[in-house]
């Protein structure tokens, strides 16, 4: 049950998203010319269109201004079709929308905002390649579209992720749920996928054995899928607040109560990774890439665990 600290509720509201998409774009640019300086050097040739030069081979296509950047001989790849299609699966439940605070600030987002952003940067390197994307969301928003790979459609899915932020009211009922919507994929994609999944899974804590079959039934597609776990570790894992009493609200209920968190952190904190062990170990035993994603840490953590992933289904 996702909670928030009532003091932190006087916050002034937050609608200026269409940067959003600009921000997303300096993430990817940034994470590329960071791999150009690291061991994953190998794979951001892929996402930039380029390949490695093997001597012997034309130099026609060679690009000289990356080679003055990275030292490094790139030959131009053109008109390279690739036939990965990619859904983007959002949870936009109400534990999602924490911290509320967060929805005016990028650097410590909210989970939700944390989470388009990631989808919004993920496409960036989706459109390099040519790939189809889709959205589907699930929890207090439910909307599937079609996979396409225009630019007219990335920006109407751009579009529907700006909904989901300026939409958010405390309280908002549940229109589908996880397990359906994965059910409902499993059904309806009947060509082999790439899944991306963002939720914090505090579904999965009341209905387990539901979910892990419904991550069967995706699975028996055939179908790729990486797990985004998108939490606030600080507060959701580790429940560091101060020695005083809080009055917490559930974002989903609106039930309210106040507590000394310190009273109760250990066997939270138990619980939880408790939980995070039996979600991990499901995820090994049904061959799906589970990633940590806290929304402090940036969204770097996201990109890497694409390419290594997109380096495999290759």
């Amino acid at each position: 049950m996702a909670m928030i600290n009532e003091d932190l509720l006087n916050i002034g509201e937050y609608r200026d998203f269409e940067h959003l998409e600009f921000l997303a774009k300096q993430v990817v640019e940034g994470f590329i010319t960071g791999l150009h300086k690291s061991p994953f050097h190998g794979f951001s040739v892929e996402f930039s269109e380029h390949r490695i030069y093997n001597p012997g081979e034309s130099t026609r296509n060679i690009d000289w201004k990356l080679f003055g950047r990275t030292d490094r001989l790139y030959t131009k790849r053109y008109e390279e079709e690739t036939n990965l299609r990619c859904r983007f699966m959002l949870d936009c439940s109400g534990s999602m929308f924490y911290p509320e605070e967060g929805m005016a600030n990028v650097k410590e987002p909210t989970k939700i905002l944390f989470s388009v952003i990631a989808t919004l940067a993920l496409m960036n390197l989706l459109k390099r390649q040519r790939d189809a994307v889709a959205l589907s969301l699930f929890g207090s928003s439910d909307l599937q579209t079609e996979s396409g790979s225009t630019l007219k459609h990335q920006k109407a899915l751009s579009t529907e992720l700006y909904k989901v932020l300026e939409g958010y009211h405390r309280g908002g009922q549940a229109k589908i749920s996880l397990i359906d919507q994965l059910h409902l994929m499993a059904e309806r994609t009947s060509r082999r996928s790439l899944l991306i999944i963002f939720s914090d899974f505090y579904e999965v804590q009341e209905q387990p054995e539901e979910f892990y079959s419904a991550l069967q039934h995706l699975k028996h597609g055939k179908h790729e899928i990486i797990v985004f776990w998108t939490t606030d570790n600080r507060t959701e894992m580790d429940f560091k607040f101060e020695s005083r009493p809080y009055k917490f609200i559930d974002i989903e209920s609106g039930e309210s109560f106040k507590l000394n968190p310190q009273d109760y952190r250990s066997a939270y904190v138990e619980r939880m990774q408790s939980f995070k062990d039996e979600l991990k170990q499901k995820c090994l035993q049904y061959k799906v890439d589970f990633v940590e994603a806290d929304v402090r840490q940036g969204y770097h953590q996201v990109l890497q665990s694409y390419i290594i992933k997109r380096k495999i289904f290759s």
